[in-house]
């Protein structure tokens, strides 16, 4: 089974590695991380690089597709290269997939008119924007396409595909083999969870973040 993580500059590591290291486990599972260009992609904080050996042009017909979340998603989503190959594998793929922000990657490739989808929280209004049906689930399946909301919610979304791959028990085993018993120190990992006055901070993070995203390449950043 051919898996292709498709990757971008300014990804987020979470989003892709954690479903990963789950559907990694398929049997006979053949993971490529993919980009436009090939050649090395850093996530969002710069601190990790991996090696995309192959482009989207060497990837025809992947039985499942990943695409991750993160800071680089609009400019992922604005690449025509991107979004044609996903329009075009998604015709042959059985599952395509996105966690986090990367719906709004299969949004902008069209997969996503009309259905319900999940993304990261903060980005659920920009979901609507781009046509689709913006849903609070920690993941939501629409045929054959899979949505994940924020970041740790990809390996939640991995496990039920891994089950409907491969069994339930095999799953369980999975689960059991990378010890994923979640038992955070704070009940505070959704908007409905969290302290009032945390939600706001987050919520200016994200208002800060993005404008600085949206300015022109042409543009200094001034102090």
């Amino acid at each position: 089974m051919e898996i292709a993580i498709l990757l971008y500059d300014n990804f987020t590591a979470l989003d892709c590695i954690g479903p990963y290291e789950v559907l990694s486990r398929i049997p006979q599972a053949d993971v490529k991380f993919i980009s436009a260009d090939g050649g090395t992609v850093r996530s969002d904080t710069r601190a990790l690089a991996i090696v995309t050996e192959q482009t989207l042009a060497d990837v025809h017909s992947p039985d499942i597709v990943l695409v991750p979340g993160g800071p680089g998603d609009e400019g992922a989503a604005a690449d025509p290269r991107v979004t044609s190959w996903l329009a075009r594998v998604h015709e042959t793929t059985r599952w395509t997939t996105s966690v986090c922000t990367g719906s709004l990657i299969l949004a902008a490739a069209g997969l996503l008119d009309g259905l319900e989808a999940t993304t990261h929280w903060a980005s659920l209004e920009r979901l609507k924007e781009a046509g689709a049906k913006p849903v609070s689930r920690r993941y939501v399946e629409q045929g054959k396409i899979i949505t994940a909301a924020g970041v740790s919610a990809g390996i939640d979304m991995a496990l039920e595909l891994l089950a409907r791959e491969a069994g339930e028990d095999y799953a369980r085993g999975v689960q059991l083999a990378i010890e994923y018993d979640p038992q955070p120190p704070f009940d505070s990992g959704s908007p409905e969870k969290a302290p009032a006055h945390v939600l706001e901070l987050m919520k200016a993070f994200f208002d800060d973040l993005r404008p600085a995203q949206e300015l022109p390449s042409d543009q200094p950043l001034t102090s």
